[in-house]
């Protein structure tokens, strides 16, 4: 049975880059600006806020996690009135050892485990987009166990260390991901794998993308009539099935583009296009650029060993 959320991770290829214990006490806020990768934590124990831009504000407490696949700008504070210090991750040093906010010294109000990693996908916008903004997950003990996993992997420079840190993530985001409550789950892949009619649709549509599919061949597989299924489907991923389709050939197409030893024809075959003209005709429109130059440009950029 096809997966579309493992499918949309390893075409993501997150890799962990950096994690560190953060504690708070007393009168603190931090205020963070965009940082655009993704980051997460875990509350180890006590409570903070979480303001994240564009929603809603959160009190953090004990067992949960915060994913967030494309951070936007945040405050975190304790509960008292503060203006918060402004930090730009983008250009202050990562620091070392646990981040202390507030009072220095003595029992914290709160501990954290947090951290960032990259995604490895030229893609990364397209198909973070089908993701959720801010995923908050309370009492997963399970997620609580694999962000400690992380912190400790990434402090000692062991064998296998970059890979047991990518399995770890991958890991992370699939049970951050699927824990998500569906009536919390914003527009996007996520709450269309939750919706019992669009989910086999969907499942149809990954494993066999290549297939000239029509909206009335989807609704079949979904019980519905045409028309419920495109307002439904629509409404539910964000997007209209056909658009959908083309935006996940498209990140298929240029996964395969990325590779040395496919022709243009046989990643046109592989993606549902009957020739390489059409094929190239439209990856330009959706692109913006032909695919053989796409296929250049990453080559030319590719490290060399």
């Amino acid at each position: 049975m096809t997966d579309p959320l493992s499918e949309l991770i390893s075409l993501l290829r997150p890799r962990a880059v950096f994690s560190k214990g953060i504690s708070g006490a007393g009168r603190w806020g931090v205020r963070y600006s965009a940082f655009e990768q993704p980051s997460f934590c875990a509350v180890l124990e006590g409570s903070c806020r979480l303001l994240v831009n564009g929603e809603r504000p959160l009190t953090l407490q004990a067992g949960d996690f915060v994913l967030l696949p494309a951070t936007p700008g945040f405050t975190m504070s304790g509960f008292e009135r503060v203006a918060p210090q402004l930090i730009d991750p983008k250009v202050t040093p990562a620091p070392q050892g646990e981040v202390r906010h507030g009072t220095r010294g003595g029992r914290p109000d709160v501990r954290l485990l947090g951290g960032y990693f990259v995604f490895h996908s030229p893609d990364q916008s397209l198909l973070v987009s089908l993701l959720p903004r801010l995923v908050h997950v309370r009492g997963v003990e399970r997620l609580s166990t694999l962000v400690r996993l992380v912190a400790e992997e990434s402090a000692e420079d062991r064998a296998g260390r970059e890979l047991v840190l990518t399995r770890l993530v991958e890991v992370m985001m699939v049970e951050a991901l699927r824990a998500v409550p569906n009536e919390n789950t914003p527009p996007g892949l996520l709450r269309g794998l939750a919706d019992v009619r669009l989910a086999p649709a969907l499942r149809q549509m990954h494993a066999h993308f290549a297939r000239a599919w029509t909206v009335v061949q989807l609704a079949k597989h979904a019980a519905l009539s045409r028309s419920t299924f495109f307002e439904r489907f629509t409404r539910t991923l964000g997007m209209a099935p056909m658009e959908y389709l083309l935006t996940w050939r498209m990140a298929i197409a240029k996964d395969l583009l990325r590779r040395e030893d496919l022709s243009l024809a046989e990643v046109a075959e592989r993606v549902g296009y009957g020739s390489a003209s059409n094929f190239s005709t439209a990856f330009g429109r959706y692109v913006g650029q032909p695919p053989s130059h796409y296929a250049r440009q990453y080559a030319a950029n590719r490290p060399r060993i």
